[in-house]
């Protein structure tokens, strides 16, 4: 297992997150993502520590709760080192009906990290994002109450998902003014079904030294491999109940008739060269895979032994690429007389 610096930090964590979204399954969307209980929960944990995984992620939305909780209990009961892991979760998800139950103001950041801290039986995180946007809480509220935050000791480091670009410099450029702490990272879908970030967010990514979390890396499960034209339904993946990051699939099964093509050259997984294109991306910090099963998990770890040649690459990039924009296709013309 490979480490990488988080963002501007000297935080070492894994290239492999290992995703906790599939536990407890309770409630809503949360059953058919994944139901995994306590018993296996340690299986997955400690196949995923043993293998050098040190960071951990989750969010007190995951089953309203129920992943910290089984967490958490999952650490004790196995007797790891929690100095020797890298524990993250969320904040802004709804997690009940009462009004403040919700969203990024003081009141409930301040509220649901301990609360999370309950759940996961501990006294800090190392690293608290916030879930998605709150376009009712002014930035300067959130930042602020993040700030004291890791102030109070409750977190170490701060980070952010789903955000567009220009919020996160804006939240950035707040932070600095105030000498506030400011994001170390970005959680964020990322790939070869959906490799919107390239746009805007990874520049703003590379500009400002921000590492780079991955989630949804197969594309909820459609790059594992188990989809094709003629299998609308693979019978075991998420996507057969819960169908979701939205993706161009008629495009996708043309990338993935060439990542089976390359996996078949390794005699390895479609899901194995999908997981590796990611991780070789520029500004990929630690890729977050999840897991409802010992195989599925063991499966996606094998990925980090593969090195994508620069010609599977180049392959793999001409059928996936993103189609040129306004203003980026006008940025890199004029930009080419400038550019070394």
């Amino acid at each position: 297992m490979k480490y990488n610096y988080l963002g501007n930090t000297g935080l070492l964590v894994s290239e492999i997150c290992f995703g906790t979204m599939t536990f407890a399954g309770k409630g809503g969307i949360w059953e058919g993502i994944g139901k995994v209980q306590l018993d296996e929960v340690n299986q997955l944990i400690k196949t995923a520590v043993d293998a050098g995984i040190n960071f951990i992620d989750t969010a007190n939305v995951y089953s309203f709760g129920e992943s910290e909780k089984l967490l958490g209990q999952s650490i004790k009961d196995l007797g790891l080192n929690r100095n020797d892991l890298v524990i993250a979760t969320k904040v802004r998800g709804k997690m009940d009906e009462s009004p403040n139950s919700a969203g990024l103001s003081r009141y409930h950041i301040f509220n649901s990290i301990d609360d999370s801290l309950t759940r996961l039986q501990m006294n800090h995180v190392d690293i608290f994002y916030v879930h998605g946007v709150d376009l009712r809480t002014p930035i300067e509220e959130t930042m602020r109450a993040l700030n004291d935050l890791v102030l109070s000791g409750k977190v170490r480091y701060i980070a952010v998902c789903n955000w567009p670009a220009w919020m996160v410099m804006k939240a950035l450029g707040i932070a600095e003014k105030n000498g506030w702490h400011k994001f170390i990272g970005l959680q964020y879908f990322y790939s070869l079904a959906g490799r919107d970030i390239e746009r805007e967010i990874v520049p703003l990514a590379q500009d400002q030294n921000l590492g780079i979390m991955p989630w949804s890396p197969l594309a909820g499960g459609f790059l594992s491999g188990k989809f094709t034209r003629t299998t609308e339904k693979a019978g075991d993946s998420r996507r057969d109940n819960f169908d979701f990051p939205p993706i161009n699939k008629a495009k996708t099964y043309d990338i993935i008739d060439v990542l089976a093509e390359i996996a078949k050259q390794h005699n390895v997984s479609v899901a194995q060269v999908s997981l590796a294109w990611v991780r070789q991306q520029p500004g990929i910090t630690s890729t977050i895979i999840g897991a409802k099963n010992i195989n599925q998990l063991k499966d996606n770890l094998k990925s980090i032994d593969i090195i994508l040649s620069a010609e599977e690459l180049e392959k793999i990039d001409a059928m996936s690429a993103l189609p040129k924009e306004y203003p980026g296709w006008m940025v890199e013309r004029q930009a080419s007389d400038r550019t070394r």
